[in-house]
């Protein structure tokens, strides 16, 4: 059997080695990354003009506007009528000024923690101006009947609660429930705290307070109770009168399995003003260059990337997104550039779509294949850049689930830079994964080790690395154009 095996893998990588050269298609002339142009996209998209982006915002809708202006500079036309525009509804939740935490001391000295260094407010935080006591309660979870029960005799009616802003890493007798931020922020108010303070715990790499929109799949919103994410540092603060710091306490929690909850006997200031719309316009950026051939023009390659990112929070702290994610928005315009500049040698059609939401949990791109502009029975393969301005070298995903555009990438890596890891997965990831979903092939390109700035302020044009930037952009078009200009076809049963 396990010579039978190995006969299998060595056919396997014959009959794919024969496809990929059959495939071949020489790049054409006009082939330059400029690495400049792409500078430019990514320092005008994480600029403070934009906001950070947040889907609803007015800094969001003046992104979509530029990258529709670019389109039409490098002669992508809209796909659906007249607009490059495919509009749905998604929450909104503007954080306004002014954004306060304080310890309020026992002594009349009181600590102010600063927005964005200190702590951030969750992106779906609810309003507030309270003073009110602080507890600690543990992972904030409540399962009396299983036998887990973190606000078991406690009173937390009118507090603010300091919690993990994580799940146990050991195993419970049923499953831990969600540890979406949103989730537990809930619980808490069904115990009739005001807010709760988020803790990162001590098994992160980092523990940050980074900004996040992130709500799973609940869309519940608590419009009175806030929602805080602080440093380590910050929570010690509010712990150290009870003689404890943050990670004992989650030691002693994690070594016994059982609650070690705590009134700590000080007071929080927190104001937090939002304004919340439950349905509110945003949309993707889609455009297309129609391919020349008769038959294959019919058939179509989706070149995509998120334009979002996880908005500001009052008047002085955003979330500039330079790596996450106007990186890959800049090399999706790079090769939309590069297509139309050899528009007259493209066999099948490509399509151009930069995704809204995708920090909310990928709304756009599901919007996207849920209301295609383009059957999806004749997409043929689905190209995602993400994160591809910091690194050490290129990472593709997905490789699992499309072993042979994988492996067409590897080879073109391999005649060229060298840069290309081993290590791929399946199912997607980010929005590539509802391409996966209806058995789409797809390919996600995204630098190593690219994740230092992630949802921090610190994420700004001055972090790129800009030879990097090319050489995943100088890849990702070289696969594309194979795809888009020879005799590719589809992958089947991909799932």
């Amino acid at each position: 059997m396990k010579h039978f095996s190995s006969i299998s893998a060595l056919l396997m990588l014959f009959i794919s080695c024969v496809c990929l050269k059959s495939i071949a298609q020489e790049l054409p002339k006009k082939y330059d990354v400029d690495g400049k142009y792409m500078m430019e996209i990514i320092s005008d998209l994480a600029s403070k003009e934009y906001s950070g982006r947040l889907p609803g915002s007015e800094g969001y809708n003046k992104a979509a506007t530029y990258i529709a202006e670019q389109f039409r500079k490098h002669r992508i036309k809209p796909i659906d009528k007249d607009s490059y525009f495919q509009y749905f509804n998604v929450e909104n939740n503007e954080i306004q000024s002014p954004l306060k935490l304080q310890m309020i001391s026992n002594d009349g000295n009181n600590t102010e923690f600063k927005p964005g260094k200190d702590f951030v407010c969750r992106g779906f935080t609810g309003r507030g101006v309270d003073t009110a006591d602080v507890v600690f309660c543990g992972y904030g979870i409540s399962l009396p009947k299983q036998g887990y029960d973190d606000y078991a005799e406690m009173n937390v009616k009118g507090k603010i609660v300091i919690l993990f802003k994580d799940n146990p890493t050991w195993k419970f007798k049923t499953e831990w429930p969600s540890s979406i931020p949103r989730y537990k922020a809930m619980i808490a108010a069904q115990y009739g705290a005001v807010g709760v303070m988020l803790v990162s715990s001590k098994y992160n790499a980092s523990r940050q307070p980074i900004g996040s929109i992130a709500t799973g799949t609940m869309n519940q919103h608590n419009l009175e109770t806030t929602s805080i994410h602080i440093t380590p540092e910050v929570a010690n603060n509010f712990l150290k009168q009870k003689g404890y710091n943050i990670d004992q306490l989650q030691s002693i929690i994690d070594s016994t399995k059982k609650p070690f909850s705590l009134d700590l006997g000080i007071k929080a200031y927190t104001e937090i003003h939002t304004k919340y719309t439950q349905q509110k316009p945003t949309m993707n950026v889609v455009g297309m260059l129609e391919g020349n051939d008769s038959i294959l023009k019919k058939e179509y390659l989706i070149i995509g990337a998120h334009l979002d990112h996880v908005g500001s929070q009052g008047n002085d702290l955003y979330f500039p997104g330079a790596n996450d994610n106007a990186s890959g928005v800049a090399a999706v315009l790079q090769m939309a550039k590069l297509f139309s500049e050899n528009r007259y040698l493209l066999k099948r059609s490509v399509i151009f779509v930069l995704f809204a939401n995708e920090e909310q949990g990928l709304k756009g791109s599901w919007h996207y294949i849920n209301n295609p502009l383009a059957p999806l029975e004749n997409t043929v393969a689905m190209i995602n850049l993400d994160c591809i301005g910091f690194g050490d070298s290129i990472q593709v995903g997905n490789g699992k689930s499309a072993p042979l555009l994988w492996q067409l990438a590897r080879n073109l890596d391999k005649e060229n830079d060298k840069m290309m890891i081993e290590a791929t997965w399946n199912g997607g990831g980010a929005d590539a994964t509802p391409f996966y979903d209806k058995n789409i092939p797809a390919l996600y390109f995204v630098g190593s080790n690219s994740y230092s700035h992630l949802h921090l302020p610190s994420d700004t044009p001055e972090t790129i690395n800009n030879a990097l930037l090319k050489k995943i952009t100088k890849l990702a078009y070289a696969t594309a154009w194979q795809i888009a200009a020879s005799k590719y076809k589809k992958e089947k049963n991909i799932r």
